[in-house]
């Protein structure tokens, strides 16, 4: 099999330029590696079976036989797909960006300067598969995706890049038959210079006002006579504006005649809203969301007024089935067993499942509880056809509040798939449901906090304007910027976890009436509310989420490198396994340190217990449910004009936070993740909090589990005790609260996840005080003192260290390894012991310098762990050696010897070695001493010159 890899996201040039390549390479099979422009999306709807396309899934790469990859040369914009580049087979690459670094192995290239890579697969197709010039050797679909991938990339010839080849294959096109028509669909053609200043005045007149929590715009301008092409003025307004409708009249006069002409061009994007009813009493038309009519009038802004007024009462009032839904929608086909069913359910914490045949059809609806019962009389091999509910009721994603409440009342229906020209876009449930009627009625109500009944979140449901008054200016900018490029692409976006939390606490937590305190800071203090310093945040995580399923696995990624383009300083970091990307920033003169994780909304999975999950793309609800504790799954969305700052709290966190208690949302969340023990112990101390009662017995729980274990099979990692681990103990370590957190970790018995059997015993805990105090000491901050020994670890290290020497000594380096600590850490826990005794005989000697001769070989971290863990006297001689003797040196030199007329040579270490001997033992205290000792034990005429 000969497959063509079409990029995530396809766009039309790489669509195009794959279906060149079928007719270059007869029997190839193309596939998507993961998401479509909406454009492509569109256009696949109707047009998908006229091109070889094969999904993913029903390739077996055992059968590969050559891989063509268009329109990118590199290997992260492929998706799963770039797996299949490690098979021994040829690779062809084919691309119009000749300056992009390629990281594919190709062994054969095609990569030109071009405005579109189906220009280069043109190209050839002229050149060397048609013997008959006359003939046309496309047909009329494959012509038209080809024409539409140069239009697009080139936008119709117009853009900086394009070049007079890309002029002349799309001529060729043409002659082949491709479809005007269908081009002019999906492309958009650029304003004249007339129509730029008609867009110029337009924008500058736009009056906009919000009905119903929507923008709607109008316009009305004057012209001296008919203006052709409004159409695309409107079609700018709505994509540069925030506006969800647009009325654009235009009045010019009428010549001979007292009357005007009034045309209006309607666009519409808001849901139960119809233009073509609008405008049909007129005497127009077109479609529901875009219609025109054209009048004349003696008046003609009396009519335009009673247009816009009859426009307005369109506007509905309830919430619609694709604002409450979740998507994308987890599906089963008939054939699935009864207990593969179950394993989806338990795996994705649903309590039902969409049946869907080979089509997509939604043909059928299974419940948790069908389930049940046919597993109770051993019916798992059985397929799950059997036992579904094939009378479906169903919504579309313009289905009302109302209308939804009465089906599920009326049939007693726990979930209403939404469907969409018979495609399935999403799923309503009771909890939606009930959702959005607490927050209609409880957001922001005092009232309810006494009844029993609290809302899902007690705030106002948008806090933009809070936010942005607490939020650093930079920041604000940022977020609005990334936003944008969110709503450009269809995509919605939100700021979630920690961020969010700490913003809202920051808001909120205050002191009497006036003070402000964010408890686990340093930043504390009586500030007047409008004086308080804005939040500059460090660590800020994104999440993109698509709408009507616009939104794939590679959104996350491509948000962030368009956001790299406005802020090039930026570092970008791509970790396609999580669908995340992250920019940094170092020491920017605005943004200072700022970590920013961009993911597309997502779930995950954890195969077994401190496996890493296994994630895919999801929806905001559900991305928000795989976290971790309940104040860390807020979210406020940054996108849309009218839900721009709407708190998303699904699980009460804002009750938490408010309450001070961390909760967990999941009762094998610890079994898991087991690092999340310690994030909840983190957390807990840094903000002051109580770990709330289940969550304490869930932690216990896991504990008693045995999930500490590592497995015993070889070849399963448990990356939760690995470096995950190891990060949480470094955040805990380096804190200043260390030392709380350590003992209520080990209240839970919680350290045994670095091993097994430890214990914050009274020794170690000893220990820990005293290599603390030591800590502080070398680095200088004891009662000030300034001292020049400051080359430590860092001091998180040390004291991981020292845990883990507490471990029996057949256990110290492995536990390191495991943590994957750095290579001079695990030397040192394994030599500790022999260490140890090698330095025994110190505390015997009165001597200074044979307690050097001892110690000398070791480097301070080890001496300060075996300092610790011995007796007072050994101990003593440790400190004295440490602090003093270690940093004393001869009184005379290496110069200062040939000063005196030795010769150098091998014999000058022996020298200088016991002028330091003697300086230690007390026998040498000045120049003059050493130079006296000099001549008694090493005189000139007695040392053997080289």
């Amino acid at each position: 099999m000969d497959i063509i890899l079409c990029h995530t996201t396809a766009d039309f040039d790489t669509l195009g330029a794959a279906v060149g390549v079928t007719r270059l390479s007869p029997g190839s099979r193309i596939v998507l590696a993961g998401g479509c422009h909406p454009g492509v999306r569109q256009f696949l709807a109707l047009h998908r079976d006229e091109y070889p396309l094969i999904e993913r899934r029903s390739v077996n790469p055992d059968r590969i036989r050559s891989v063509t990859v268009v329109d990118t040369q590199q290997r992260d914009r492929l998706g799963k797909t770039a797996e299949w580049l490690d098979l021994p087979v040829p690779i062809s690459v084919w691309d119009h960006h000749p300056h992009v670094h390629s990281d594919i192995p190709a062994t054969e290239t095609h990569i030109e300067a071009l405005g579109a890579t189906t220009t280069a697969i043109v190209e050839q197709l002229r050149l060397g598969l048609n013997p008959h010039p006359n003939e046309a050797i496309l047909n009329v679909a494959e012509a038209t995706v080809m024409a539409l991938g140069i239009h697009v990339d080139t936008g119709s010839l117009t853009f900086d890049h394009t070049t007079p080849r890309d002029a002349i294959a799309l001529a060729w096109l043409m002659e082949q038959g491709a479809s005007l028509s269908v081009i002019a669909e999906y492309i958009e053609p650029g304003l004249s210079p007339r129509l730029q200043d008609l867009l110029t005045t337009a924008l500058d007149t736009l009056h906009t006002e919000t009905i119903q929590g929507h923008p709607v715009s109008t316009v009305l301008l004057e012209t001296p006579e008919y203006i052709a092409g409004l159409s695309s003025v409107a079609a700018q307004i709505m994509e540069i504006t925030d506006t969800e409708a647009l009325l654009l009249g235009n009045r010019y006069p009428i010549k001979g005649s007292d009357e005007h002409r009034l045309v209006v061009i309607g666009r519409s994007r808001i849901s139960g809203t119809n233009l073509q009813t609008l405008f049909t009493p007129w005497g127009g038309g077109g479609h529901p969301r875009a219609s025109s009519v054209s009048l004349r009038l003696t008046d003609p802004i009396v009519t335009f007024q009673e247009i816009l007024e009859d426009f307005k009462k369109q506007i509905p009032h309830q919430p619609v089935a694709r604002e409450l839904m979740s998507s994308p929608v987890r599906t089963i086909r008939p054939e699935t067993t009864i207990h593969e069913a179950q394993r989806i359910l338990l795996r994705y914490g649903h309590s039902g499942l969409s049946v869907v045949n080979e089509t997509g059809t939604l043909v059928g609806v299974i419940c948790r509880r069908d389930l049940d019962i046919a597993l109770h009389h051993g019916l798992g091999h059985a397929p799950v056809k059997g036992y579904m509910s094939s009378t479906v009721r169903t919504i579309a994603p313009d289905t009302p509040l109302p209308e939804i409440e009465d089906l599920m009342v009326t049939f007693d229906i726990g979930r209403l798939p939404v469907l969409f020209e018979g495609s399935l876009q999403g799923i309503v449930t009771r909890t939606d449901v009930l959702r959005q009627l607490h927050q209609d009625s409880g957001i922001g109500s005092k009232s309810n906090l006494t009844t029993g009944s609290p809302p899902y979140c007690p705030l106002p449901r948008e806090v933009a304007s809070l936010l942005s008054s607490r939020l650093a200016p930079q920041l604000l900018t940022l977020l609005n910027r990334a936003a944008q490029l969110a709503e450009e692409r269809g995509w919605h976006l939100y700021l979630v976890g920690g961020a969010v939390r700490d913003i809202l606490w920051a808001i909120y937590h205050q002191e009497g009436s006036s003070g402000f305190k964010l408890v686990g800071t340093e930043e504390s203090g009586k500030e007047p509310a409008g004086d308080r310093p804005p939040l500059l945040l460090t660590d800020i995580d994104l999440v993109v989420d698509g709408f009507d399923s616009r939104a794939d696995d590679a959104a996350g990624v491509e948000l962030a490198e368009q956001l790299q383009k406005l802020y090039p300083t930026a570092r970008l970091d791509i970790h396609g396994q999580f669908q995340t990307a992250a920019l940094l920033w170092h020491k920017d003169p605005e943004l200072d340190s700022l970590w920013v994780d961009i993911a597309t909304a997502r779930t995950e999975f954890y195969p077994y217990p401190a496996a890493n999950p296994e994630v895919e793309a999801s929806s905001i609800r559900q991305d928000l449910y795989r976290r971790d504790f309940t104040l860390n799954a807020l979210a406020v969305r940054l996108t849309g004009p009218n839900r721009r700052g709407e708190i998303l709290d699904f699980f009460g966190g804002w009750l938490d936070l408010q309450g001070g208690q961390i909760r967990v949302l999941h009762a094998n969340s610890f079994i898991e993740d087991p690092t999340r023990i310690y994030r909840a112990v983190r957390f807990a101390v840094r903000l002051g909090f109580e770990i709330e009662a289940q969550t304490q017995g869930y932690i216990r729980l896991a504990m008693e589990s045995g999930v500490y274990l590592r497995s015993p099979e070889l070849t399963r990692r448990v990356p939760a005790l690995e470096t995950r681990l190891k990060n949480e103990l470094k955040y805990i370590l380096q804190a200043p609260y260390w030392q709380r957190a350590l003992q209520l970790l080990d209240s839970f018995d919680a350290l045994r996840c670095i091993h097994p059997s430890l214990k914050l015993d009274r020794d170690l805990w000893q220990q820990l005080r005293s290599v603390d105090r030591w800590i502080r000491q070398i680095q200088g901050t004891v009662n000030g003192a300034e001292s020049p020994l400051k080359t430590l670890p860092e001091s998180w290290q040390i004291r991981l260290e020292l845990l883990i020497a507490h471990l029996e000594p057949q256990w110290r380096g492995e536990v390191a390894q495991n943590l994957q600590m750095s290579t001079e850490s695990i030397e040192r826990l394994e030599q500790l012991g022999t260490a140890a005794i090698a330095v025994m005989p110190v505390r015997e000697t009165s001597r200074p310098s044979e307690v050097v001769r001892l110690l000398s070989p070791y480097d301070r971290t080890l001496l300060m762990a075996i300092a610790v863990m011995s007796p007072k006297a050994l101990r003593r001689r440790i400190w004295q050696y440490v602090h003093h003797w270690m940093n004393v040196k001869p009184l005379l030199n290496g110069n200062d010897l040939k000063a005196l007329g030795y010769k150098p040579g091998p014999q000058f270490k022996t020298i200088l070695d016991s002028l330091l001997a003697a300086t230690l033992d007390g026998e040498i205290q000045s120049r003059s001493d050493a130079e006296a000792y000099l001549g008694q034990y090493f005189p000139r005429d007695s040392i053997q010159q080289p």
